[in-house]
């Protein structure tokens, strides 16, 4: 096999790839085995048929589509390696060459690796964030945790009043109709929450159980059924309970059930002392956050637009895999907001090119700052692995090679750059951080100099770019490590066999020929 690399554009090179006529040859036996038991002829009994009849029968260029999808699994992690291209994306594949007898050649278009230009990475400015706890912090606390503990009672001897929840039945009309929808029974509606439209609560303020009440209200004109928006609508209501809440007493015996604690004054410090360090780590997110962005403001960097496809791949799975826990599709949450999937990927594409900026500028910024992790360091962290896990040091080990070390590794450079960014940053007030801010929005608007992503090219888009390969970054890309192995197209595969029938001509060789490039061969 031999590898030619030409660098068709800023950070985006195309190699060419030369596989060996034999390796062809053995592909397309492997295709045969594969297909053999689909195709029939009479005569033969199904799976039976020689390869040379198919062939005759059907045209030597059957198994080739096949074939070549075999070859380029096989070869291109391979001519990754030889390429020595950093390489970021998926490749996008086309064959120039796939006729027997002769070797088979195929391109991979990729997205490499963009350089970083780093400006100043110390003394960036964050926010300066007050982590203080009052005690009107800790009350509020103490107060969501007795509405969590709350319980409710049934009340006989008085009407509704505002706050009480009411069990009722309700059916809506419109112009004497009932209509869809509005009918509901055993109805637990809080008064005053305000979930239910116009003035609806407050008509059954001062009701008693038992009642039966018509409520007259009218619906928002934005309302969702069109049907029903802007309209004046009768529901007829029965209320059946009169439901208040009682919150448990503020008293030890509280502390004793919601906590490990004896004293509601033990229980009122440690939640002190927790949210302090909420606050602190909220602060310290805060910072890191603001830290990065102005380290990526003050760099210059051109991204290549497959590495942004990839990250918005990234997020729009990471999307669907946790909508799928919920038991909800992409293709529902798409009808549900009235997006489409290209409107998605729009919204999705500002983070995906934030992550990508902060995971190249992290990076040069440990390469700058010589940061160098020790082995010592990679096990302790293998070592924090094992007690989240809880499993043997021993066994982590063997389960985790030497390229997941390396991703640790990288991982902890990473983190480190981060804390140098932060431990050189100067907090500053709110106010002045907010007008630093601003600015940036002010200079993100503007025509893109630096850390913008190249424009596609109308080639590009014909192609259809490749999405890049994940980088390491803490908060900013997830750790992979790719090598995602190319099809054939399908187009491409079935225009090389038409060549090669049609023609049957040297032209093959003049097509697959590539320009003068760099050449690296096995």
């Amino acid at each position: 096999m031999s590898v030619k690399v030409e660098h068709v554009d800023n950070n985006m090179a195309k190699m060419t790839i030369e596989v060996p006529a034999a390796r062809l040859d053995e592909a397309i036996e492997k295709a045969y085995q594969k297909q053999k038991n689909t195709l029939s002829l009479p005569g033969f009994r199904k799976g039976k048929v020689p390869k040379n009849m198919i062939e005759k029968m059907f045209g030597v260029s059957i198994f080739y589509e096949d074939a070549a999808n075999i070859l380029m699994q096989e070869e291109y992690p391979v001519a990754m390696k030889e390429s020595g291209l950093d390489i970021v994306s998926q490749p996008t594949v086309d064959i120039e060459q796939i006729e027997k007898g002769k070797p088979f050649i195929f391109t991979a278009v990729v997205a490499t690796k963009p350089e970083v230009k780093l400006g100043e990475y110390k003394g960036m400015k964050v926010t300066d964030i007050d982590v203080s706890v009052s005690a009107a912090d800790v009350n509020a606390e103490i107060e969501k945790e007795r509405e969590a503990n709350a319980r409710m009672t049934t009340v006989t001897d008085r009407a509704i009043k505002k706050g009480d929840t009411a069990i009722i039945d309700f059916a809506g009309f419109m112009d004497g109709k009932q209509f869809e929808g509005g009918t509901a029974t055993n109805h637990a509606l809080e008064i005053g929450s305000h979930s239910f439209i116009d003035t609806f609560e407050d008509q059954l303020v001062g009701k008693k159980t038992g009642e039966e009440v018509e409520v007259n209200v009218t619906f928002p004109k934005d309302y969702q059924a069109k049907e029903l928006a802007g309209k004046p609508a009768m529901f007829k209501v029965k209320i059946h309970e009169i439901k208040v809440k009682e919150l448990p007493a503020l008293d030890d015996e509280f502390a004793q059930d919601v906590s490990e604690f004896d004293t509601l004054k033990d229980y009122k410090a440690d939640l002190k002392k927790k949210l302090v360090e909420g606050k602190k780590n909220a602060a310290k997110a805060a910072q890191e956050d603001e830290a990065i962005e102005g380290v990526i403001m003050n760099a210059e960097m051109e991204i290549p637009q497959p590495m942004i496809e990839f990250q918005v791949d990234d997020i729009i799975n990471n999307m669907s895999q946790q909508m799928a826990q919920q038991g909800l599709t992409m293709e529902q949450y798409l009808q549900f907001t009235g997006m489409t999937e290209k409107q998605l990927r729009a919204q999705a594409e500002p983070e995906a090119l934030r992550r990508i900026q902060a995971s190249l500028v992290l990076e040069a910024v440990a390469k700058d700052a010589k940061i160098k992790i020790t082995d010592k360091q990679v096990d302790e962290e293998v070592a924090k692995m094992a007690e989240m896990y809880h499993m043997e040091i021993e066994k982590i080990n063997k389960l985790i090679g030497e390229e997941e070390r390396e991703s640790i590794r990288r991982d902890l450079e990473v983190q480190a750059a981060v804390d140098l960014i932060v431990k050189n940053a100067v907090p500053v007030p709110a106010e002045e951080m907010a007008k630093i801010k601003e600015a940036q929005e002010g200079e993100e608007k503007k025509p893109a100099k630096k850390t913008a992503a190249k424009k596609t090219t109308a080639k590009e888009e014909t192609e259809k770019k490749p999405a890049a390969k994940k980088t390491t970054t803490k908060k900013a890309a997830d750790k992979e490590e790719t090598e995602e192995k190319p099809k054939a197209k399908k187009t491409t595969a079935k225009k090389a066999a038409d060549k090669e029938e049609t023609e049957k001509k040297p032209a093959a060789k003049k097509t697959a020929t590539a320009k003068k490039t760099t050449k690296k061969s096995e």
